[in-house]
């Protein structure tokens, strides 16, 4: 068959374009960033074609469409003149996982590292092929396993059929598409419906714990969890920590891994592999070889500098970062720079994110990332709603970039959903 993806560079169609070609497919597309995106080196590396327009697509050709792809879009017109048979990102994903044993990682936060750390346990072990949305898609054309992330936006997860969902936490986010934290919670109660098998879920989150199923099994820090991690020993160099199933010692996990957050990643990780049957001790090797997803916590030393590239665009998630980064850099000082993403995640949030960014010693933010939202709705809405809450705050862009300059011995974490290649690379460019 031949796919055309209408937005093919979008972190997610990526991973999804890759193994539609990788399982023998022909793959091509379109896409309108004027900008260099991480994603086309995998789409390089597999020779798959990307076009400014759509004049390539066919009638024979399967359409597949990005979110962001609306219906006045020069792709999606011609798509529907054609005839082309359609789907959305999602829809197609949702029609892969009736195929195959789904593991579909969903929560608010954490889904991305988790969807990689897992895929790269099974891989490597029983065997599995799965699409992260950093734009990694891995087929195995031996195994029946497929672990997909799966995004509650619009509430996309429901099209999918897992075998086993984690949830990792349900949090308030996606203000554009649901009203309140109750519209979530009750999306992830069908979510939880849906699963076949097992449902692994962060019980040390309240809104977790309020999702009734007799298929769930918890896991955390809180002794009442099926799954906990005990004995937890955060260090510049790693964490360790001792696991109990049931009560009982299962092992003890000395990681490279930062952030009590990525140990409850792990812990998801570990529940599914109890039971598929995966060896502790190749669950721990493979653990401890993960070298990360892309785009979360993405490191690149410059001098006594280590810039980080970050997806962090929820205050809970920016925190994160800023927590992970004095763990590992324990003597650095810590220069917090925020790309805020969506006008209405600004608006909703702006009180969050002047708060966590005084965790830093210094923070920066940037005109708001606007995507598909237009700034004439939200009237009154900018960066500086953040800026003026937050004493050590101050505004940055590529033309400013040198306020940077005078921080050596640091660690700068750039955050945000939108790629910061233009920021970091303004940094880089100024240097020199």
């Amino acid at each position: 068959m031949t796919y055309f993806f209408a937005g093919i560079k979008g972190s997610g169609m990526t991973g999804l374009a890759c193994i539609l070609h990788d399982m023998g497919n022909i793959v091509l597309g379109c896409d309108d960033a004027k900008v260099y995106s991480f994603t086309e080196e995998p789409l390089n590396e597999r020779k798959i074609k990307c076009y400014k327009n759509a004049d390539m697509l066919t009638s024979d050709m399967i359409f597949v469409y990005t979110a962001a792809i609306h219906d006045d879009h020069y792709a999606i017109k011609r798509a529907k003149e054609l005839g082309c048979k359609m789907y959305g990102y999602y829809e197609l994903i949702g029609e892969l996982t009736k195929k195959y044993d789904a593991i579909c990682i969903g929560g608010t936060h954490g889904k991305t590292t988790t969807t990689a750390m897992l895929g790269h346990i099974m891989k490597n072990t029983i065997g599995a092929s799965y699409l992260i949305g950093d734009g990694t898609g891995v087929v195995d054309k031996n195994s029946n396993n497929f672990v997909v992330e799966s995004c509650e936006f619009e509430r996309h997860l429901l099209l999918y059929t897992p075998k086993y969902s984690v949830i990792t936490n349900i949090d308030y986010d996606h203000v554009d598409c649901y009203k309140n934290i109750d519209e979530i919670i009750e999306v992830f109660q069908q979510f939880a419906d849906h699963t076949k098998y097992k449902v692994v879920a962060c019980g040390d989150d309240l809104n977790v714990r309020k999702i009734k199923s007799d298929r769930i099994v918890y896991y955390g820090f809180d002794d009442f969890n099926d799954i906990v991690a005990k004995n937890l020993d955060l260090r510049s160099d790693g964490s360790s920590f001792d696991v109990y199933i049931n009560n009982s010692f299962y092992g003890h996990f000395n990681l490279n891994i930062y952030g009590r957050h990525m140990i409850l990643d792990a812990l998801a990780c570990i529940g599914i592999c109890y039971y598929e049957g995966i060896d502790c001790d190749d669950i721990i090797k493979y653990l401890n070889d993960f070298g990360g997803a892309k785009r979360r916590f993405q490191e690149e030393i410059i001098n006594d500098v280590v810039l980080v590239d970050d997806y962090a665009h929820h205050p809970n998630e920016v925190k994160t970062v800023l927590e992970t980064a004095r763990q590992k850099y324990p003597n650095k000082t810590l220069v917090a720079v925020l790309i805020p993403y969506t006008i209405s995640r600004t608006q909703s949030f702006y009180k969050d994110f002047a708060e966590i960014l005084k965790l830093a010693d210094k923070a920066f933010v940037t005109d708001i990332e606007p995507a598909r939202e237009k700034f004439e709705d939200y009237p009154g809405v900018t960066s500086d709603l953040i800026i003026n809450l937050c004493p050590n705050a101050e505004h940055i862009s590529a033309e400013t970039i040198d306020k940077l300059y005078k921080y050596d011995n640091a660690v700068i974490p750039f955050m945000g959903c939108k790629d910061p290649t233009w920021l970091i690379d303004a940094y880089k460019e100024g240097l020199k």
